[in-house]
């Protein structure tokens, strides 16, 4: 199979949902990566326009309460709702599905540590934890990204061990066993590549819900501070707007939800469908 056509039956073969979904979880990446350079105004250029005015010609998504477009600054927001969720849930995947490939393939004190290290974690209701890890160290954006990670690699943790322990028994690991090979050549050669597709699978809603966590910290005053500004930031700081319908309101608001509905879509449509590439050992 062409690499280039790859992408293209992998998207015929998503649920028309789906493919929506994809184009819209896409969409926001492209503007998160390139919406700065297609914003019409600057981030903090303020007296644009009227305070908390509405949508026309010249501002599309409206002004904010100091007079700034909402349309530039929902694109430089994006950077930091996309970019630090993005950076959050890779970091907080790779950590869960490591430690799960260790303890399923290290000595049973190992995996008995790590096991009970991550119940104690599972425990603590995830907002509660990361209000109280902000709390204590701040708001920067490394901490943010800090924070995120360690509220939800656990549960990445917790799904990537049941599938290797699981793939750990299988026929074709005990014959790598018998014919001498190191844990290290069982994890990455024979366990790992079974785990890749519910693990990107998971790795897409841990996406969802630190958006919604970071945006929620923001909405707080704990997320994301000045000069900076994400999504759940405009939101709070228009509040004022909110009984008049203020598009400095309404516009972050469906920029995050449009974003979260878009991922869900794709990863629902990626939950019914088998990989187009089968992994060695799975039928």
């Amino acid at each position: 199979m062409s690499l280039l056509t790859l992408p293209w039956r992998f998207f015929l073969s998503l649920t028309v949902s789906g493919r929506a979904g994809l184009l819209i979880t896409l969409s926001w990446v492209f503007l998160a990566v390139f919406g700065t350079s297609l914003a019409p105004y600057q981030l903090e250029e303020i007296g644009v326009g009227p305070m908390l005015g509405g949508m026309s010609k010249a501002f599309w998504f409206g002004t904010d309460y100091l007079g700034r477009d909402m349309l530039s600054r929902i694109l430089y927001g994006a950077r930091y709702s996309i970019g630090l969720a993005l950076g959050a849930a890779v970091l907080a995947s790779l950590t869960g599905t490591l430690l799960a490939l260790l303890a399923a393939v290290a000595g049973r004190w190992l995996e008995e540590v790590l096991g009970r290290i991550n119940d104690a974690l599972l425990v603590l209701p995830g907002k509660i934890l990361a209000l109280m890890i902000v709390a204590v160290f701040g708001s920067s954006l490394p901490m943010l990204i800090v924070t995120a990670v360690f509220t939800y690699w656990p549960g990445a943790y917790r799904i990537a061990y049941a599938m290797a322990s699981n793939l750990r028994s299988m026929d074709y690991v005990r014959a790598s066993r018998l014919r001498g090979e190191s844990r290290f050549y069982i994890a990455i050669h024979d366990i790992l590549p079974n785990m890749v597709h519910p693990m990107l699978t998971d790795f897409g809603l841990r996406f969802v819900y630190i958006v919604l966590l970071l945006s929620g910290l923001s909405f707080l005053g704990l997320g994301v501070q000045p000069p900076y500004a994400d999504w759940g930031t405009l939101v709070r700081e228009n509040l004022q707007g909110l009984f008049d319908g203020s598009p400095a309101v309404l516009m972050p608001a469906v920029a995050i939800a449009s974003l979260t509905i878009g991922a869900n879509l794709f990863i629902d449509s990626l939950q019914g469908m088998r990989p187009l590439i089968q992994a060695k050992g799975v039928a």
